[in-house]
């Protein structure tokens, strides 16, 4: 099972914050850095200095970092168009070397929406963004050197477009994710490389994925070609004390983590990401970690746990 580090910049965190992290999980042998995309922060964090943007972060550490893979859980349909979207995402993956995963959704937040000036029509037409934005950016990445592409849709029209620049990867992956029963399964059965369900029950994810996997077949498409993965709030310690100092940091209780998170001492942390893997078939989790001062958090769960799920 593959490890990876996720944070929440909008909770109050520098593009120096981030740096720091990113290249301690690339130090401790983390598979991947992924960051929210989000404008505004939530609950009674003061949120300071302010957001940072999610592909400028990236685009920095694509150049800051060296091997570690870097993406979005997730970036929001309702925030750029499709065609600049394509060109700064295809950018930053040369500037990574190859290295950046797209994660693309919906779009859920509407405070964030109103705060910076931004649409945020209602969940029908947001899922039909979305929806043309990964036909419009796989399509655009995905047209050979030479050839043009077009797109006539409901909210979006490209004509003749020369499609440039090229990911340096090809494909570029792509992670959609979800709980809509039928049309999330069908669109990441057409576009996605990994499905992933972030803060959801076991059995709750186990469901979704067997969604997925009919969604895959009814393509025609093997459904072991898309990862399963999920993400979890991240809170192991070396003891209990350990952990509740952890739990105080970030506002939560140890009980509601150990609960609805990866929580405890890392022994307890390593059954309960066995228990996962039983039930759901993932070989993929985002640690979300909320507390971005606490390095040593990061290099404890890369020396005491990833070891064991290998």
């Amino acid at each position: 099972m593959e490890l990876r580090i996720f944070t929440e910049p909008q909770q109050g965190a520098s593009y120096d914050d981030l740096l720091r992290v990113a290249r301690t999980a690339e130090d401790a042998g983390y598979g991947a850095f992924f960051r929210s995309d989000h404008y505004l922060k939530m609950g009674p964090a003061d949120g300071l200095p302010g957001p940072t943007d999610a592909w400028i972060t990236l685009a920095g550490l694509a150049r800051d970092t060296t091997t570690i893979r870097l993406g979005t859980l997730v970036t929001a349909a309702t925030f750029r168009h499709p065609g600049p979207l394509a060109i700064s995402v295809a950018q930053v993956d040369r500037m990574s070397g190859g290295r950046v995963e797209f994660g693309l959704g919906a779009g859920w937040f509407e405070d964030e929406h109103t705060a910076y000036g931004l649409r945020f029509p209602p969940l029908g037409e947001r899922f039909e963004l979305f929806e043309e934005q990964l036909e419009i950016i796989t399509g655009l990445w995905g047209t050979p050197e030479g050839e043009t592409y077009s797109f006539d849709g409901k909210h979006y029209t490209l004509a003749d477009s020369p499609a440039l620049p090229k990911p340096a990867q090809s494909p570029v992956p792509v992670v959609v994710g979800g709980k809509g029963a039928k049309r999330t399964p069908a669109l990441a059965a057409r576009h996605a490389t990994e499905f992933n369900l972030p803060f959801v029950p076991a059995e709750s994810a186990a469901r979704q994925f067997e969604r997925v996997d009919e969604a895959c077949r009814a393509i025609g498409r093997d459904p072991a070609t898309m990862t399963r993965s999920a993400a979890l709030v991240l809170c192991v310690g070396r003891d209990d004390a350990e952990v509740a100092r952890r739990a105080a940091a970030i506002g939560r209780e140890v009980a509601e983590l150990k609960e609805n998170g990866l929580a405890g001492t890392p022994a307890e942390a390593v059954e309960r990401l066995g228990r996962w893997r039983e039930e759901t078939g993932i070989s993929r989790v985002y640690l979300q970690v909320l507390d971005l001062a606490d390095l040593d958090h990061l290099e404890l769960v890369a020396a005491e746990v990833a070891p064991a799920l290998r």
